[in-house]
This record gives structure tokens, C-alpha cells and sequence, in this order.
């Protein structure tokens, strides 16, 4: 089955000074962008939010050689929650991104 590259983004929010949570996004076929993650508590560093997003979206792809995918064709617009659409995954050995959390 042909698949397509999933248009997900990291970002980092800072709701509070000094409290900063990561965000995956993804964008849909009408360009608007929705929710699919949210850190579930803020840390006190930009670095450690975003390296915690990557980590967060490392754990939903499957291969990082080829990154996240979804079916070709027609897809329902993602869920607008903070729970995961995929079961949760250990982090593979090695860095993505900034590297390990500290």
C-alpha cells in the first residue's frame, strides 16, 4: 500500500514565563494545522521542551529512515485531544534532534 509523509511539526510554547511545553502539530489537507500532542507538564528550558517533542514524535514513527506515514488517499481529519493516536514507544537507542532530554 502506497503511503504518505505526515506533515507533523514540534514547537514549544511558553504559557507562563519560564514554563515552556511542546506541541505536535499536524497539518491538514485544507493547510490548517491541528493538534495532536501536548506535553502533559511544562519544564523550566526551551531545550528540554523541545527535545522532549522530538522524542515524543520519534516514539510514533515507525521508521526514521522514512518518517511518519499514513495511507494514501482521503484521510479524517486527526482527533483534537492530548492523549496519543498511537500506543506509546521506548525511545530508540541513539540522538534525534537536540538529543537526550536532561
Amino acid at each position: 500500500m502506497r503511503t504518505l509523509l505526515r506533515p507533523i511539526a514540534v514547537s514549544v510554547e511558553e504559557p507562563v514565563t519560564g514554563q515552556f511545553r511542546w506541541l505536535l502539530s499536524e497539518r491538514g489537507s485544507e493547510g490548517t494545522w491541528s493538534q495532536l500532542r501536548r506535553a502533559p507538564q511544562p519544564v523550566s528550558s526551551y531545550r528540554q521542551a523541545m527535545a522532549e517533542g522530538l522524542m515524543a514524535l520519534e516514539a510514533m514513527i515507525d521508521d526514521l529512515e522514512i518518517g511518519p506515514r499514513s495511507p494514501a488517499g482521503p484521510q479524517p481529519a486527526p482527533p483534537r485531544s492530548d492523549a496519543p493516536r498511537h500506543p506509546t514507544r521506548a525511545p530508540k537507542p541513539g540522538f534525534f534532534g537536540f538529543g537526550p532530554a536532561r
